[in-house]
């Protein structure tokens, strides 16, 4: 079976969404890129999570031809493709619903770096695009118009797309998105938030990527 591993790795990954309550129904995707090949592994198009395999993972080249499938490619396969044609540290692209998150995109608000755990996982504000129509490479020319820094961004009235160097960080993002939408929603609920300097999130973010978890590996080869 062609690209196995990476066909695993997509599948947990599409698993994941429901399990972390991103999706409903067949909503939402991950596809990931083998950087020997150039080829592409998705979601397949309108197929129930609890039907997914790894070998209904769907695989198509840079250009969206199928290479191998046996259902049709995520109908945001175009918007994965574009990202992937111009963004080679991109190997993992995430898109929910989920609720909070998606909350703000309908509003075309973004959520703001109010809590040390955005400025941790972000480094920045999860900026929101502007309104897109679904089904062609707009999408993510908006994505890359807009993203910066952030591996995160909310579509205008859509949802939510993440990236990563790896399937597994895409995923990651995915998941901290919407649990810190949900936290600065209830915030909101409260009172008035207030966004961390700049040279606080800039120490967070700094210390979350490079210095997170090394004295216990330090510890371990000791």
């Amino acid at each position: 079976m062609l690209l196995e591993k990476l066909r695993e790795q997509v599948y947990r990954a599409n698993m994941a969404l429901p399990a972390h309550n991103l999706v409903t129904w067949t909503s939402g995707n991950v596809s990931g890129r083998d950087p020997e090949t150039g080829l592409i592994v998705i979601k397949p198009s309108g197929v129930l999570f609890d039907e997914l395999t790894p070998e209904n993972m769907a695989i198509v080249d840079l250009e969206g031809r199928i290479v191998e499938a046996t259902h049709g490619p995520s109908t945001d396969t175009e918007s994965h493709l574009y990202i992937y044609q111009h963004r080679s540290d991109v190997n993992g692209i995430t898109h929910t619903h989920s609720n909070y998150a998606t909350a703000f995109a309908a509003v075309g608000k973004p959520i703001p770096v109010c809590l040390t755990a955005i400025a941790d996982e972000f480094g920045a504000e999860i900026p929101c695009g502007d309104y897109v129509r679904i089904g062609g490479q707009a999408i993510g020319a908006e994505i890359l118009r807009r993203i910066g820094a952030s591996p995160a961004i909310l579509m205008k009235q859509h949802g939510v797309f993440t990236i990563g160097a790896t399937v597994h960080k895409a995923l990651q993002a995915a998941v901290m998105v919407e649990d810190v939408a949900r936290t600065v929603w209830l915030a909101l609920q409260v009172g008035r938030i207030e966004t961390l300097p700049a040279a606080e999130i800039a120490a967070n973010f700094e210390r979350y990527q490079t210095r997170y978890g090394t004295f216990a590996a330090s510890r371990k080869q000791e």
